[in-house]
């Protein structure tokens, strides 16, 4: 069976990788607001529901990411329900110190596992 969407897929707001059951999604930064979220949520979208339960982990890589609005945020929790859905885990990668702050004050860090390091990643991964 051939895939509609390619396993990686780039724009200049997001990048996509799909590869084993896992799905990498690379915001682009520094900042997700309200004009960046709504896009890269409709990129991301199709891929999630394409896997539906194929979908082992859904890895949200925020390393070139310094800021989110409350749409960013909501982003971020849209992927996670929708993952969830799938019966996948959600790993947020690479989040810097202030926007941990941000994710926690607003308890979305609970609603994901945060791979603090590469390695760290790729225990979550196995």
């Amino acid at each position: 069976m051939s895939s509609p969407l390619p396993s990686r897929h780039a724009t200049s707001l997001v990048e996509i990788t799909r590869r084993d059951g896992v799905l990498l999604v690379k915001p682009a930064g520094p900042s997700i607001g309200q004009r960046e979220a709504p896009i890269i949520q409709e990129e991301v979208m199709p891929y999630l529901e394409e896997m539906g339960k194929s979908l082992d982990h859904l890895v949200v890589d925020l390393s070139s990411v310094t800021f989110m609005s409350s749409m960013g945020l909501g982003m971020c929790i849209s992927f996670r329900n929708k993952a969830s859905a799938c019966k996948s885990d959600s790993i947020l990668f690479g989040v810097c110190k202030e926007l941990l702050g941000l994710l926690s004050m607003m308890k979305i860090e609970k609603l994901y596992k945060i791979a603090k390091d590469q390695t760290h990643l790729d225990k979550l991964l196995k």
